[in-house]
């Protein structure tokens, strides 16, 4: 980055180093004199930015930035005096040359080096110029701009004298400042780029080195010279290097609004930011509920979003919808609405909470597979995760935490305040039972479930390395629950002590009495789930 700055700074001195040759050797000075070819490659250049000047205020209009907005009073007022300077082109508009508009030009200049040196005034912890201000200041320029046309045309005294050959006095006292200004801009416009790499900043940076260029050239120029010509030429590249970054941030952002991001002030971008997720979150969950976005786009419109930028807002957007229903299918919807409003929870480690966690597997699973065709199998695991998957995360609001094959893992309590967790998974529990005997009914050689509930404190957390990772329930409560899957009969739920104590006698239970489970040095009382009893807590759930 540094060699790409150096490089562009030896560029940017060249016209320098070109006027002292001309003026130290006056025969390469040459002159052209062609007044159509004056007249309409400097109207061009002049309306050209003059439109870019209001293209930009508008911007910075929306968004209620104060640097833009001076950014673009500067690009208003040396393109609106180089108009003036382009009708004072002998004998197109005018019969002869007119002071008034011969003199537009390093005014124009003046005054956009002031609003240049304001707009890199601009600080972030600052008070900048209120909305009303500024635009009464772009009122003021196309006032002036008005007024010294007419008094030209109107060939008042005041701007009538015949044109000097060297410029005025009084210019060249005001170059230096103008210099000064616009160089202090660069410098900042320089450090802009350097934090955020944006190709704008850059393009005005070079801009604003080219525009005090051309003062000095407007100073000792020589009407109708080279050195005369080599200020037009030091403005168009000037205005031609912002239109063209312009064009390539356009290119990227496809918002007018978003394409001069690079210049916002960071309370802007913030601001903008905090809006945009806002609305992308309305047009999301739009999306995901089939609503009709026309009187969002039309809301929108009315709230100050161009019509490029709410296009842009709508494909991004869509985006994330299609990318919220991909990932939400593998890490689940209660998962991934959290992850969305609190960030902090995708980071590694975890903490301990109380929770119920339920397995279930299909016994005979193996048996089941050994020589059959492998789309007939993943036919029936999705046979059973089709209903057990609605059942455990919409009725009860369980967080399935992985399947794994033919076996499931839910925790209840993860995420969501849930106090009747117990309740729920055995809810759970016994619809994933019945769902089971549903489909045994029609496909008798079909495995069927067998399932485990046990009740207790867990790490519920981010497990992983690297960009892998994955949301976990961790700890002896998870190991029980996984032994009682194990040791239950197809069709059967069984469930722990811990979890017994907590329902209330809201299930109608049966004790197995104690067992022996894998990995526990201590039996384990049994408890082997019948069906509710309409007892206290049972009913419908609620899956919040």
């Amino acid at each position: 980055m540094h060699a790409r700055v150096a490089v562009l700074g030896a560029l940017l001195l060249l016209p320098v180093a070109g006027l002292v040759l001309l003026l130290v050797v006056p025969s390469l000075d040459v002159q052209w004199e062609n007044h159509p070819a004056h007249f309409w490659l400097v109207l061009t250049v002049a309306v050209a930015n003059v439109a870019l000047g209001v293209l930009t205020s508008e911007a910075a209009g929306q968004r209620g930035d104060s640097r833009l907005f001076l950014v673009s009073l500067a690009l208003l007022s040396s393109a609106g005096f180089l108009a003036l300077h382009a009708l004072a082109t002998p004998s197109v508009v005018l019969e002869g040359p007119n002071a008034g508009f011969q003199i537009a030009t390093p005014i124009g200049l003046v005054l956009a080096a002031g609003f240049a040196a304001a707009s890199a005034l601009q600080r972030e912890g600052g008070q900048g110029p209120s909305m009303k201000v500024l635009l009464g200041l772009r009122l003021g320029l196309g006032v002036l701009v008005v007024a010294w046309a007419i008094a030209s045309f109107g060939k008042l005294e005041v701007l009538q004298h015949a044109p000097e050959e060297e410029a005025p006095p009084v210019l060249r006292l005001l170059a230096p400042v103008a210099v000064a200004l616009y160089a202090f801009a660069a410098v900042r416009y320089l450090e802009l780029y350097r934090e955020r790499r944006r190709t704008l900043a850059l393009a005005v940076f070079a801009a604003f080195v080219l525009l005090a260029e051309a003062m000095v050239a407007i100073v000792f120029g020589h009407s109708w010279h080279a050195t005369w010509w080599e200020w037009h030429v030091l403005m168009a590249i000037a205005f031609g290097s912002i239109l063209l970054a312009v064009r390539s941030e356009y290119r990227r952002e496809r918002s007018v609004t978003a394409t001069f991001g690079g210049l916002y002030l960071e309370r802007t971008l913030e601001r903008v930011d905090r809006r945009h997720s806002e609305v992308l979150g309305e047009l999301v969950a739009a999306m995901r509920e089939d609503a009709p976005l026309a009187p969002m786009r039309e809301r929108l419109r009315g709230q100050g979003f161009g019509a490029d930028e709410v296009a842009m807002l709508e494909r991004s957007a869509r985006e994330l919808a299609r990318m919220d229903s991909l990932f939400r299918r593998y890490v689940g919807p209660r998962l991934a609405d959290r992850l969305r409003e609190e960030p902090a929870l995708a980071e590694l480690g975890g903490r301990e909470k109380d929770v119920t966690v339920l397995f279930a597997d299909l016994q005979g699973f193996t048996t089941f597979s050994e020589g059959r065709p492998a789309e007939e199998v993943i036919r029936m695991v999705n046979a059973y995760w089709e209903g057990a998957v609605p059942i455990v995360v919409e009725r009860e609001g369980g967080l399935i935490e992985r399947f794994a094959g033919d076996a499931i893992m839910a925790v209840f309590n993860a995420l969501d305040d849930q106090p009747d967790h117990p309740l729920r998974a055995a809810r759970a529990g016994l619809a994933m039972r019945d769902l089971t005997e549903e489909i045994a009914a029609r496909h008798p050689t079909w495995p069927r479930f067998r399932i485990g509930v046990n009740t207790g404190p867990a790490v519920i957390g981010n497990v992983g390395g690297g960009d892998q990772r994955s949301f976990a329930a961790i700890g002896d409560t998870t190991n029980i629950a996984a032994r009682l899957q194990s040791a239950a009969l197809p069709g059967q739920v069984l469930a722990s002590s811990s979890t017994i104590a907590r329902l209330e006698g809201a299930v109608d239970v049966r004790s197995l009495g104690t067992r022996s489970l894998k990995g526990k040095g201590d039996e384990v009382d049994v408890f082997e789930l019948i069906g509710t009893n309409g007892g206290p807590g049972v009913g419908d759930a609620d899956a919040g």
